[in-house]
Protein backbone atom coordinates (compact mmCIF):
# COMPACT_ATOMS: atom_id res chain seq x y z
CA UNK A 1 0.00 0.00 0.00
CA UNK A 2 1.79 3.37 -1.29
CA UNK A 3 0.30 5.94 1.85
CA UNK A 4 1.99 8.50 0.17
CA UNK A 5 -0.17 7.77 -3.28
CA UNK A 6 -3.41 7.59 -1.05
CA UNK A 7 -2.45 11.01 0.81
CA UNK A 8 -1.29 12.54 -1.91
CA UNK A 9 -4.97 11.98 -4.25
CA UNK A 10 -6.79 12.78 -1.43
CA UNK A 11 -4.93 16.08 -0.96
CA UNK A 12 -5.44 16.65 -4.56
CA UNK A 13 -9.16 16.04 -4.62
CA UNK A 14 -9.57 19.00 -2.04
CA UNK A 15 -7.56 21.07 -4.02
CA UNK A 16 -4.21 21.33 -1.91
CA UNK A 17 -0.75 21.07 -2.57
CA UNK A 18 0.68 16.53 -0.66
CA UNK A 19 4.36 18.97 -0.17
CA UNK A 20 5.76 15.78 2.01
CA UNK A 21 4.75 12.75 3.98
CA UNK A 22 6.96 11.99 7.06
CA UNK A 23 6.32 8.57 8.74
CA UNK A 24 8.52 7.63 12.24
CA UNK A 25 7.54 4.14 13.41
CA UNK A 26 8.91 3.25 17.31
CA UNK A 27 6.18 2.74 20.13
CA UNK A 28 3.50 5.28 18.28
CA UNK A 29 3.66 5.35 14.48
CA UNK A 30 3.24 8.85 13.47
CA UNK A 31 2.10 10.19 9.77
CA UNK A 32 3.22 14.25 9.62
CA UNK A 33 1.42 15.81 6.44
CA UNK A 34 2.27 18.61 5.01
CA UNK A 35 0.39 20.54 2.75
CA UNK A 36 0.19 24.24 0.87
CA UNK A 37 -2.33 26.35 -1.75
CA UNK A 38 -1.35 29.59 -3.54
CA UNK A 39 -3.08 31.53 -0.70
CA UNK A 40 -1.58 29.98 2.07
CA UNK A 41 -2.82 27.04 4.76
CA UNK A 42 -5.13 28.28 7.35
CA UNK A 43 -5.95 25.99 10.99
CA UNK A 44 -9.57 25.17 9.34
CA UNK A 45 -7.39 23.84 5.80
CA UNK A 46 -5.35 21.58 8.19
CA UNK A 47 -8.30 20.52 10.02
CA UNK A 48 -10.12 19.74 6.36
CA UNK A 49 -7.70 17.54 5.20
CA UNK A 50 -7.12 16.08 8.90
CA UNK A 51 -10.36 14.98 8.97
CA UNK A 52 -10.54 13.43 5.16
CA UNK A 53 -7.53 11.77 5.45
CA UNK A 54 -8.55 10.37 8.71
CA UNK A 55 -11.31 8.88 7.12
CA UNK A 56 -9.62 7.29 3.64
CA UNK A 57 -7.44 6.22 5.74
CA UNK A 58 -9.88 4.02 7.81
CA UNK A 59 -11.09 2.89 4.28
CA UNK A 60 -7.82 1.98 2.85
CA UNK A 61 -6.40 0.21 5.89
CA UNK A 62 -3.89 2.52 6.92
CA UNK A 63 -1.88 1.70 10.21
CA UNK A 64 -1.24 4.94 12.17
CA UNK A 65 -1.57 6.65 16.47
CA UNK A 66 -1.10 9.93 15.41
CA UNK A 67 -1.81 12.43 12.01
CA UNK A 68 -0.82 15.60 12.03
CA UNK A 69 -1.17 17.97 9.44
CA UNK A 70 0.14 21.34 8.07
CA UNK A 71 1.73 24.10 6.73
CA UNK A 72 4.95 23.70 5.16
CA UNK A 73 6.58 26.55 6.92
CA UNK A 74 8.41 29.76 5.87
CA UNK A 75 10.96 26.98 4.85
CA UNK A 76 9.03 24.83 2.54
CA UNK A 77 10.76 21.62 0.99
CA UNK A 78 11.27 21.55 -2.85
CA UNK A 79 11.17 18.10 -3.77
CA UNK A 80 9.64 18.30 -7.54
CA UNK A 81 11.00 20.20 -10.75
CA UNK A 82 7.65 22.10 -10.61
CA UNK A 83 8.28 23.12 -7.24
CA UNK A 84 11.37 24.85 -8.39
CA UNK A 85 9.56 26.81 -11.09
CA UNK A 86 6.65 27.60 -8.66
CA UNK A 87 9.55 29.40 -6.37
CA UNK A 88 11.88 30.94 -9.47
CA UNK A 89 12.98 34.76 -7.71
CA UNK A 90 12.76 33.08 -3.97
CA UNK A 91 16.20 32.76 -1.62
CA UNK A 92 16.73 29.38 -2.05
CA UNK A 93 18.99 26.58 -0.30
CA UNK A 94 20.38 23.74 -2.16
CA UNK A 95 22.34 20.68 -0.15
CA UNK A 96 23.77 18.46 -2.97
CA UNK A 97 24.38 14.88 -3.07
CA UNK A 98 28.08 15.24 -4.13
CA UNK A 99 30.43 17.95 -3.68
CA UNK A 100 30.64 20.47 -6.76
CA UNK A 101 34.18 22.77 -6.50
CA UNK A 102 34.78 21.58 -3.05
CA UNK A 103 31.16 22.07 -1.41
CA UNK A 104 27.72 20.79 -1.26
CA UNK A 105 25.69 23.91 0.22
CA UNK A 106 24.66 26.80 -2.28
CA UNK A 107 21.94 29.50 -0.46
CA UNK A 108 21.51 32.06 -2.96
CA UNK A 109 18.22 33.56 -5.25
CA UNK A 110 16.31 30.58 -7.74
CA UNK A 111 17.27 32.12 -10.92
CA UNK A 112 15.47 29.31 -13.30
CA UNK A 113 14.68 26.08 -14.32
CA UNK A 114 15.30 24.30 -17.65
CA UNK A 115 12.70 21.61 -17.52
CA UNK A 116 13.56 20.18 -20.33
CA UNK A 117 17.18 19.17 -18.66
CA UNK A 118 15.66 18.77 -14.89
CA UNK A 119 18.00 21.66 -14.35
CA UNK A 120 18.00 24.34 -11.61
CA UNK A 121 19.88 27.84 -11.86
CA UNK A 122 21.25 29.22 -8.61
CA UNK A 123 22.19 32.84 -8.46
CA UNK A 124 25.06 32.32 -5.33
CA UNK A 125 27.95 34.48 -4.27
CA UNK A 126 28.15 36.43 -7.44
CA UNK A 127 27.70 33.40 -9.95
CA UNK A 128 25.17 31.65 -11.49
CA UNK A 129 25.34 28.00 -11.21
CA UNK A 130 23.62 25.26 -12.84
CA UNK A 131 22.23 21.67 -10.94
CA UNK A 132 20.96 18.44 -12.44
CA UNK A 133 17.41 17.44 -10.27
CA UNK A 134 18.68 14.20 -9.84
CA UNK A 135 21.76 15.83 -8.23
CA UNK A 136 19.92 17.38 -5.22
CA UNK A 137 20.04 15.73 -2.05
CA UNK A 138 17.83 18.48 -0.19
CA UNK A 139 16.36 22.05 -1.56
CA UNK A 140 13.90 24.57 0.72
CA UNK A 141 13.15 28.20 0.75
CA UNK A 142 15.55 30.09 2.86
CA UNK A 143 13.62 33.40 3.26
CA UNK A 144 15.53 36.57 4.35
CA UNK A 145 13.68 37.20 7.96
Amino acid sequence: MDVEAIARQTVELQGYELVDLQSSGGRSRLLRVFIDKPAGITVDDCALISNHLTRVFAVEGVDYDRLEVSSPGLDRPLKRLSDYVRFVGERTAITLRLPVGGRKRFTGLLTGVDEASSTVRLQCDGNEVAFALADIDKAHLAPDI
